[in-house]
C-alpha cells in the first residue's frame, strides 16, 4: 500500500498540533508546579526546558500509557535537576500559598492547632518524608488545586488511588504533626 501524497506532512502537522494543544493545556499548571519548587524567577525556564524535552520525545510520549504522566515525570526530573545543580531544596515550605492552601483544604477543621504546630515542626519536613506518589498527590490536589480526576490523569493512576494516597498522606501528616483526625479521615 502506497502512502498518499502529503499524508506524511499531515501526520507531522497533526502531531505538532497535538503537542501544541498539550502545551497550551498544561503550561499554566507546569509553571505553577515549577514556581512552588524553584521560585518565580526560575519557574518559566524550568517549565520551558521540560516542554522542550517532551517535544523532542513527542513520538515516544505518544506511545506511552499516559502522555500527561510521561510529561509530569519529565517536569519533575527537570525541577530535580535544576535544584541539584544549584545544591538547593524545593521552596515548597517557603511558599505562603502552599501553607495557606494546606490549611484551607487539608486540615480545615484544625486550622488554629495546625498553624501553631506547623511553625514548631515544619510542614515541609513532614511532607518531604512522604512517599513520592503521596507528595505528588498532595501538591497537585492542595497546592495546585487540581481535581481528583485531573490528578489521576497527570499521574496515570485511578481516582480511587488518588483518594487512597490523600487519605494515607493525611494520616501520615497528622501523625507527624500530632494532629488528631476525624474517624472518617482514617478509614
Amino acid at each position: 500500500m502506497t502512502e498518499q501524497p502529503g499524508s506524511s506532512a499531515r501526520r507531522h502537522r497533526s502531531r505538532t498540533v497535538t503537542f501544541e494543544a498539550f502545551h497550551a493545556f498544561h503550561r499554566t499548571l507546569w509553571m505553577r508546579y515549577a514556581r512552588v519548587h524553584v521560585g518565580r524567577d526560575a519557574a518559566e525556564g524550568v517549565a520551558d526546558r521540560a516542554f522542550r524535552s517532551l517535544r523532542r520525545d513527542w513520538e515516544h510520549a505518544l506511545v506511552q500509557e499516559s502522555v500527561p504522566q510521561y510529561g509530569w515525570t519529565l517536569l519533575k526530573d527537570e525541577v530535580d535537576a535544576w535544584l541539584e545543580v544549584r545544591g538547593l531544596k524545593p521552596l515548597l515550605a517557603e511558599s505562603a500559598g502552599f501553607e495557606r492552601a494546606v490549611r484551607r483544604m487539608l486540615f480545615d477543621e484544625l486550622c488554629d492547632e495546625f498553624a501553631v504546630l506547623s511553625e514548631e515542626i515544619g510542614l515541609y519536613s513532614a511532607i518531604a518524608v512522604l512517599p513520592e506518589r503521596q507528595q505528588d498527590v498532595i501538591v497537585l490536589r492542595y497546592v495546585l488545586t487540581r481535581t481528583d480526576e485531573e490528578t489521576a490523569d497527570f499521574l496515570g493512576i485511578e481516582c480511587a488511588t488518588v483518594r487512597s494516597n490523600i487519605r494515607h498522606a493525611k494520616n501520615s501528616l497528622a501523625r507527624k504533626l500530632n494532629i488528631p483526625l476525624d474517624s472518617k479521615d482514617t478509614d
